[in-house]
Order: structure tokens, then sequence, then C-alpha cells
């Protein structure tokens, strides 16, 4: 006898189907869609001798697949034969890893490079301790591995590492080099016919004549202070150059130089310094080796003695020149208080607002190099200085260009100037 469902008894059994669809489908649909229902290899491989290096390494690259992901990864097989069994991995990436983008060097700044593959690999490794031809050819398989599940390429490539004469990935440097190198040739040949070619002003020496004039009115010494750095270090060097072109405008004008130092091999070469300047002024029975001494070896004894000398002598003018330490601010705050000028140069940031703050003129960094060139007048260093002034323009205004053109996305100017 034939019973039909009441339409209540309908929507109830529709609701149990569809509860039990939900416990038991859902959850295998979910754990399916986890794993790729199955593995496309990709449409492209090539292989190619890594440009740029000694002759170690083979790039490969390949397309990327539509089963890239998480769980699947590629595993590139090498041999010495092309018929070879390949059962030597050399190489296991993830998927979703190792594209063309971080090689900017081969590939450029492409937009597709993100759907590239780009792995290098050195057989020479895979080998180690393997009897290889010279000039060895080696070939390549790629696999798409997801668990037990493995897919092989259809192609098998091949490269031979060879060395390469030049690395072109600097040939950017090379370049800056060769610009750079042609402006600085160009103003000391400019130098050598126009002696009086134009520097930039700079505050400090522009003063050092007044200083040493006031010095010599006054009739009272100028004293020249090193810093504690030995003769090995550039502020030093730089400091001693200062010294001679300072040592013969004093033997000009007949004033008296004490020069103070803290190294005994600074003051050796100080010593030297001061007496060629001598000489070269036609006045070497001026030089008096005694006020070229060894003050102290210490730091904070060599600061009492010199703040001594400047209390007691009261110079005319003080030179803080070189490398200094926690001396700086009481050295130039001794040296304020007994009225003298006070002209320094430092490369140490750390000093520079204490030398800024007590002294009368202050040479910044980069100054205390250009000093000796601005001094002396000579072809070379006037050339040399006149091309890093006109260096740092262009680099300002490449910068400014290159902020301008970034922000509108144009960035080639910025990966000129990109190391590899």
């Amino acid at each position: 006898m034939f019973f039909p469902f009441s339409k209540k008894t309908t929507i109830r059994k529709n609701a149990y189907i569809f509860i039990i669809s939900l416990i038991v489908f859902f959850p295998a649909i979910a754990i399916c869609a986890e794993l790729p229902s199955f593995l496309i290899p990709p449409k492209e491989f090539s292989a190619f001798d890594t440009p740029n290096d000694s002759g170690e390494t083979v790039s490969l690259t390949w397309s990327a697949s539509p089963s890239d992901s998480a769980n699947v990864y590629y595993a590139i097989y090498v041999d010495k034969e092309k018929n070879g069994s390949f059962e030597k991995e050399a190489l296991r990436i993830e998927s979703n890893t190792s594209y063309r983008k971080s090689a900017p060097e081969i590939y450029g700044y492409k937009e597709d490079n993100g759907d590239y593959h780009y792995v290098q690999i050195n057989p020479q490794k895979v080998f180690n301790g393997e009897t290889m031809e010279k000039n060895q050819r080696f070939y390549f398989k790629l696999a798409m591995i997801s668990g037990e599940e493995k897919v092989f390429s259809d192609s098998i490539v091949s490269a031979r590492p060879r060395g390469n004469w030049l690395d072109r990935k600097k040939t950017n440097n090379f370049a800056i080099m060769i610009v750079f190198s042609v402006i600085v040739i160009y103003f000391i040949l400019h130098a050598r016919r126009n002696p009086d070619m134009f520097l930039r002003k700079i505050g400090g020496l522009e003063a050092v004549d007044e200083a040493l004039g006031r010095a010599t009115e006054m009739g009272k010494p100028v004293l020249f202070v090193h810093g504690l750095t030995p003769m090995g270090t550039i502020s030093t060097i730089a400091a001693t150059n200062i010294l001679g072109r300072i040592a013969r405008k004093i033997a000009d004008y007949d004033a008296i130089l004490k020069v103070v130092n803290s190294d005994p091999i600074v003051m050796s070469v100080s010593q030297e310094v001061v007496k060629e300047s001598y000489l070269e002024a036609g006045r070497p029975d001026a030089y008096n080796q005694d006020n070229v001494f060894l003050v102290a070896a210490e730091q904070f004894p060599y600061v009492a003695a010199v703040s001594g000398i400047m209390t007691r002598e009261r110079p005319a003018a003080n030179f803080f020149m070189g490398y200094f330490y926690a001396e700086a601010l009481l050295l130039a705050e001794t040296g304020a208080s007994t009225g003298a000028i006070q002209i320094a140069g430092t490369d140490a940031y750390t000093q520079l607002p204490f030398f800024i703050t007590t002294c009368d003129y202050t040479l910044i960094g980069e100054e205390l190099y250009a000093a000796s060139a601005y001094l002396s007048r000579e072809p070379m260093l006037m050339g040399t200085l006149r091309a890093q002034d006109v260096g740092k323009g262009l680099l300002i205004i490449i910068l400014l260009l290159g902020t301008f053109m970034a922000s509108f996305g144009l960035r080639f100017i910025t990966h000129l100037f990109e190391a590899f």
C-alpha cells in the first residue's frame, strides 16, 4: 500500500541530506583543494653559462607553472651524458621562489621577470671527486614534485661553464670612473694654464693670513696643535700638509711657530715639514727645531701640557688640525679664554659641534683635505679639488632629477648607479 510523504516530511528529509553533505563532503573537498589535482611542467626550460663569473656555475631558467604553490617543489637533475640516468639531484627549491627579478644584472628590470624562475648551479660540486673532461658539458632535467608525485619536463638542456674576462656587472662603476677621471684631467690642465683658477671660498682658510698677520703685529707665537692619531691616518697627513703651508707663510712674516705633538713619528715628520718650508722661503736660519716638540703621549697629560702653554705664552693664533677626541673642547675653551684667533679642522664629526662653538673658523670634514690645495695653489691639487666640486654638483643634479623621475615611476636613472 502506498503512502505518499507529506510536505513537512519532504522538507525534513532534504534538511537531513544537506547536513550530511556538509559533514561528509565539504571536508573532503577542502582536503583535495590543498593538493594539486595534477602537475603541469613548465613549457620553457633553458640553460646557459653564467655571465660575469670565473667559470664555475651554470644558469637555469624556466617559465612559471600554473601548478606553482607552497606544496610543490622544483628539482633539477644533472648528468654528464645526454642519455644518462640523471640520478644526481643538483638542486631543489619551492615552486614559488627564485625568480629572474632576483638577478637584475642579467635580466634587467623587465616586468615579466616575475613569471620566470632562475637559479645558478655549480656542477663541479655535484660531481665532486669524479673525473671530468676539460670544458665538460653538463645536461639538466627539470622535475616538479608534490608528495609522491613527480613529473619531468620534456626537454633536456645543456650548458658548459666558462670563465669570463670581464665582469660586466661593474660597467656602471667603470663608466663613472672614466667620466670622473676625464673631469680631473681637464681641470688639472686648466689649472696649469690658469694659476688663478677660481676655487670655492672656504672661510677658515681665508682667515689664515689674517691670523698670521695678527700674530706678527703682536709679536706673539702661533700655536699648531696636532690631533692624537698617528701618522698613518688621513686626517694627520692632511694636517701635516696644512702645517707646511702655514710654516711657509710664517717664515715670510718672520713670526714664531710652535708645533705640539703627542706622537714621536708625527713630531719627526712635522720637524722635517717645517724645516723644508723655511728652506723654501729662503730663511733656513730662522728655523728652530726646539719649537716642534713632543708634549705627552697620553691624552689628558697632553691636554694639560698644551693648555699650560696657551695660558703662559698666550699665542695670538691657535690652529687645531687633525682628529680629536674628548680633548677638543678642553683645548678650544682654553684657547678662547686667552683671546687667540682659533681655526680648527677635523673629520671627527663627534667633535665638530665643540669646535664650531669655541673657534672662530672651522674646517668641516673634507675641507680639511682641501686646505692644502687651497693654500698651496699647486695646479695638480687645484685641478683635483675643482674636479671634486664639479663631480659633487653633477651628483646633486642627478639626485634631484632621479628623485623627480622616480616620483612618476621612471627609475632607470636609479638603476644606473646600482652596484651588483
